[in-house]
């Protein structure tokens, strides 16, 4: 596990170019047994009630993507992303680690909630290409857009199996369409080409990133899948817009509890987290 610190020369670059690689965070330990964790919950070895899953497609369009599920789902290694991760203690610790609290507490404050905890997944010889996008805009249904997401490698993303790619500074032009995904022109506009780069990372990565910063992925046609998870952290204030109910605390007063850190600290909580069910 890497002795990261976050100051303001950290600050002062996330800040110009919209992303930061935070270096390795989880221990390998931690790291393998989050993978054999995702992996445990797509075959249905581990389950959650209501956990919400998502098939690939098997064309790669993302127009075709099913509907996520609450049902219980099937066993398989070919979903595309699931959500609400933070009801699993592995998951939990990791989103609670001591770093990411000096990165948010930094970006957001002491008080700090998660609008998703999510796994993305490429299957192998899969993966549903991702258009130019900016995670903001009306339909996430907020009363203000999150603007820090922590995006982590839990395999290496290359390239060759559909790492991401970003347009380097394109968060400083703020929402560049409300309905999430930009206009051709608007592409033709912001995402320059001599702007963009492929975010490659190691297994384990953890890459810092503003959620307005437009940014897209190709299919993944090698034989290994290419997953990872990201955690959108905001302000604990922050609330959904039609139920006016708030999300998740992670840090700060009321913050759930559960988490374990393999080769690391207990998370600090007063809450408690999901429960753990092994098999059907």
């Amino acid at each position: 596990m890497s002795n990261q610190h976050f100051g303001m020369s950290e600050l002062a670059r996330f800040a110009e170019e919209g992303y930061l690689r935070l270096g390795r965070v989880a221990s390998d330990e931690h790291l393998q047994a989050m993978r054999d964790r995702i992996d445990d919950i797509m075959l249905g070895n581990v389950r959650y009630e209501g956990m919400p899953m998502q098939r690939d497609t098997d064309t790669g369009e993302y127009g075709e993507l099913p509907t996520r599920t609450f049902e219980e789902s099937e066993e398989t290694l070919a979903y595309r992303r699931i959500d609400d991760l933070q009801l699993d203690p592995l998951f939990l610790g990791y989103m609670q680690h001591p770093f990411f609290r000096e990165v948010t507490e930094a970006l957001v404050g002491p008080n700090v909630s998660i609008f998703r905890a999510m796994f993305m997944n490429k299957p192998a010889e899969h993966g549903t290409h991702l258009p130019w996008h900016q995670d903001v805009g009306i339909g996430w249904g907020l009363d203000s857009n999150p603007e820090t997401t922590v995006w982590t490698a839990l395999d290496a993303a290359t390239v060759e199996n559909g790492c991401m790619q970003v347009v380097v500074g394109s968060h400083k032009h703020g929402v560049i369409n409300e309905m999430h995904f930009p206009s051709e022109a608007d592409q033709a506009r912001y995402a320059r080409k001599e702007d963009c780069i492929y975010l490659e990372a190691e297994a384990g990565e953890a890459i810092l990133l503003n959620n307005l910063l437009l940014h897209r992925s190709a299919r993944n046609p090698t034989g290994n899948p290419r997953r990872a998870f990201s955690i959108a952290y905001m302000d604990a204030a922050t609330r959904a817009v039609k139920s006016d109910e708030n999300f998740p605390v992670i840090f700060g007063e009321g913050a759930l509890t559960g988490g374990e850190l393999i080769d690391g600290v207990l998370a600090e909580s007063t809450q408690p987290a999901g429960v753990l069910t092994d098999g059907r």
